[in-house]
């Protein structure tokens, strides 16, 4: 039986990994019959759209396939019909994110992108968005599948499902695909020797790992870990020290790099301000590899995916989402790790609270595995975790002010006390343009006089965002 051909719409499409997803659906053609794709993205980023789509059209003429690669601004006309909606976006583009960075370092916290303050404020700006996007989605294209891999993605995809009522969404990551391709090696094994079974949220999630016999090898890869010198997998974008050995041999479960903002605060801290103090943050970093990518992009005879998009942190992530809407598409019925309903996977967590672990993706979307109880250290954080998640996601829709600053001396990468607060008055002042749902707060914030003194951060509100 011939196969219905798809519609598949990126949201975002300006982005530097839009290389990477083409690459991931040339690769799975035969099994993915796309009839037409569809880049969007907004005004701000319409220069980035026309050079990443271009060099998009170049890579499906050099496959041999018939796809046409459509640029729009208008986020409404790509939406009509799509059978696959993926989001990328990064909204307030990568100054939005030095600002995150940047504010809390100056006051001696960290300032990272998923975790934190800047974590926080990178999930009030974005889930009104999405919000917009699923409303737009239920008129338009109401049997379309959602596949989200805008960070913070447990925040943004629980938000999709349980406030935007929009069951049919799947939030990915490419953390858990790092861990995978590169535990095998410390123990002389290859990715598909090994079942991986991953149980959190995202960026804060444990896994473990077992033979083919169903034997666990947890603890020999964690021994190996500090034993060998392979690459364990930690992605780019994390400062890649030693957890505390004792710690992991207790646990007897490997946590996710993220893990080490928590588990390792201070070692992760003082690397944060020597970078903030120097070569600046991993924003100003990334911006750098960023402007090189789309000179390279430019080329008008580059039709592949370019060696360099690896220095990203988020490289695989794109493949993950093609093999997810293969995976629906295609009722394939394979493991992935996803954010999704928890259903009871987690057992100290509630039902309807969007967890990431190990599922089934199929023809219905994700069927996440039982992992059963946690042991006391791991509930005790993640129950904090996702209470912080959750307040987030209410003052990101509500707007509520008290909300914001509840979620802040929840989180445990922001310092307590007046502190907290100074932190959350400087952010939302440096990110108005993108905070309608605080317009009455931030107004009161401005005329107290409130704004951030550091130069980047001054020099983006003048020349920048």
């Amino acid at each position: 039986m011939e196969k219905k051909p798809i519609k598949i719409v990126t949201i975002g499409g300006g982005s530097s990994y839009t290389p990477e997803l083409m690459e991931g659906f040339i690769n799975r053609y035969k099994e993915l019959p796309i009839r037409e794709f569809w880049l969007v993205d907004v005004e701000d980023g319409r220069e980035k759209l026309e050079i990443v789509g271009a060099m998009a059209q170049r890579m499906w003429d050099a496959s041999g396939y018939d796809v046409k690669v459509h640029l729009t601004l208008d986020r409404r006309e790509a939406l009509k019909d799509a059978d696959f909606v993926t989001t990328q976006f990064r909204v307030g583009l990568l100054d939005a994110r030095i600002k995150d960075e940047r504010i809390p370092f100056s006051h001696g916290m960290l300032g990272q992108e998923t975790n934190g303050a800047g974590g926080m404020f990178k999930a009030f700006r974005t889930i009104p968005v999405i919000l917009d996007i699923v409303e737009d989605m239920k008129e338009l294209c109401p049997n379309a599948w959602l596949i989200n891999f805008t960070n913070p993605s447990g925040m943004v995809t629980e938000a999709v499902i349980k406030h935007g009522g929009w069951k049919k969404c799947i939030g990915l990551c490419n953390v858990p695909v790092g861990a995978m391709m590169g535990e095998p090696k410390l123990i002389d094994k290859k990715e598909d020797e090994l079942i991986f079974q991953f149980a959190g949220l995202n960026h804060f999630h444990w896994h473990k790992v077992f033979d083919k016999q169903g034997n666990d090898v947890t603890a020999e890869i964690i021994k190996n870990m500090y034993d060998r010198k392979e690459d364990d997998g930690t992605p780019a974008n994390i400062h890649n020290i030693k957890f505390l050995r004792e710690q992991l041999e207790q646990m007897n479960i490997i946590p996710c790099g993220y893990h080490r903002y928590y588990y390792l605060q201070d070692e992760m801290l003082k690397h944060g301000l020597e970078e903030f103090n120097g070569e600046g943050t991993r924003g100003q970093q990334v911006k750098k590899t960023e402007a090189e990518l789309f000179e390279l992009y430019k080329d008008p005879n580059l039709n592949y995916k370019p060696e360099q998009l690896t220095k990203r942190g988020g490289t695989h992530y794109s493949d993950a989402a093609c093999e997810c809407i293969n995976a629906i598409y295609n009722d394939k019925k394979i493991p992935m790790v996803v954010s999704t309903q928890n259903n009871g996977a987690i057992p100290d967590l509630a039902p309807d609270s969007i967890v990431e672990v190990t599922s089934y993706i199929t023809g219905k979307g994700a069927m996440p595995v039982a992992w059963g109880k946690l042991d006391s250290a791991e509930k005790g954080w993640i129950q904090v975790m996702k209470a912080m998640e959750e307040c987030v996601i209410k003052a990101a829709i509500t707007g509520d002010y008290g909300l914001a600053l509840q979620a802040f001396l929840l989180n445990p990468q922001v310092k307590g006390g007046a502190i907290a607060k100074t932190v959350l008055d400087e952010m939302l002042v440096a990110h108005a343009k993108y905070l309608p749902q605080f317009v009455e707060k931030i107004a009161e914030l401005k005329e107290q006089g409130v704004e951030s003194k550091d130069p980047v951060v001054m020099d983006l509100m003048v020349n920048g965002h």
